[in-house]
């Protein structure tokens, strides 16, 4: 049986037992890319090795391909598709961990001010700020933010729905009176160019249609080059969209702590207001940073003390 052919039945197994399975099945359609659709029996594990090395250092994203391949040879392997699995047996451990982003409020702001000098065929800067202000004001994940419809913007009551994203949990998350007045004034100019329809994305591009992730990704690429943010300790990635998210985590943190908050009541909160299904999916997300790690400390100490 040839790799392509496999792969669409193991994904066509998961995805009738109910679960998305879209992040494994994209990544087991690049094993196939990269081997190419042999038959199964010729795939060995210098090639296997090959894909999950890649061109950079072994990261948490060289596991997370070895899971998906793994489930996959599973389902070979008891179909007889295969008589071994051609898998590594020793697996390396990542080079280190990875470190999210946290901006500066400076940096957040040189962000937005670059966005008025934007030159991009694809995305206005109305637009590119727009976003950039919704994700720093809401911790939304990117197609969170990009996926919303006119009708998931509820002006009127502060809120936005978010529909059936990550987990399949539907959501409501508040705006601020700021980010409110932000959304607002967006809405009001995009309808004076394009025709309100109910399904229709918030976020447009100039030919009025759903923004796509890379197309965001891409932009936002020159607005960081133009605002002068990066990063400075070697680190592989230079700062992304998504670590307005961990801003967010650990901005609300850090804000916790100063006000005296029970930050431990209240962490179960900040999950759900994320969509977390579990409080150790936010934990990931609030890396210390010297503010952060400053407070904590604090806080320790009058609990040592008995204060």
């Amino acid at each position: 049986m040839k790799i392509a052919q496999a792969i669409a039945a193991y994904v066509a197994s998961k995805q009738s037992l109910g679960m998305r399975f879209v992040t494994e099945a994209r990544t087991l359609k690049s094993f196939c890319r990269t081997i190419g659709d042999v038959d199964m029996e010729q795939v060995d594990p210098a090639r296997v090795r090959c894909f999950l090395d890649g061109t950079g250092p072994v990261t948490l994203f060289w596991h997370r391909k070895l899971d998906a391949l793994r489930g996959f040879y599973r389902f070979a392997l008891a179909r007889e598709y295969v008589t071994t699995s051609p898998l590594p047996t020793s697996v390396p451990q990542p080079s280190r961990s990875f470190v999210p982003y946290i901006y500066s409020l400076d940096e957040v702001r040189r962000l937005i001010d670059a966005t008025h000098n934007l030159d991009h065929r694809n995305l206005s800067g109305l637009t590119c700020r727009t976003l950039l202000l919704m994700l720093y004001g809401t911790g939304l994940r990117i197609s969170e933010a990009l996926g919303l419809d006119i009708t998931d913007v509820d002006l009127q009551d502060r809120l936005l729905y978010i529909r059936e994203t990550k987990f399949y949990k539907t959501r409501l998350v508040p705006t601020g009176p700021d980010l409110t007045k932000v959304l607002a004034s967006y809405a009001a100019q995009r309808n004076q160019h394009s025709q309100p329809i109910i399904d229709a994305s918030f976020l447009l591009t100039r030919r009025g249609v759903r923004p796509s992730r890379a197309a965001a990704e891409s932009v936002f690429q020159q607005l960081r080059e133009a605002a002068g943010v990066r990063r400075t300790d070697n680190s592989r990635y230079q700062p992304r969209l998504h670590d307005f998210r961990h801003t967010f985590a650990v901005t609300r943190l850090i804000r916790w702590y100063r006000d005296g908050a029970d930050v431990q009541l209240l962490l179960p909160q900040l999950a759900t207001y994320l969509g977390h299904v579990h409080i150790g999916g936010t934990q990931r997300y609030l890396s210390m940073t010297p503010e952060l790690l400053r407070h904590a400390s604090v806080r320790f100490e009058r609990y040592a003390m008995g204060g």
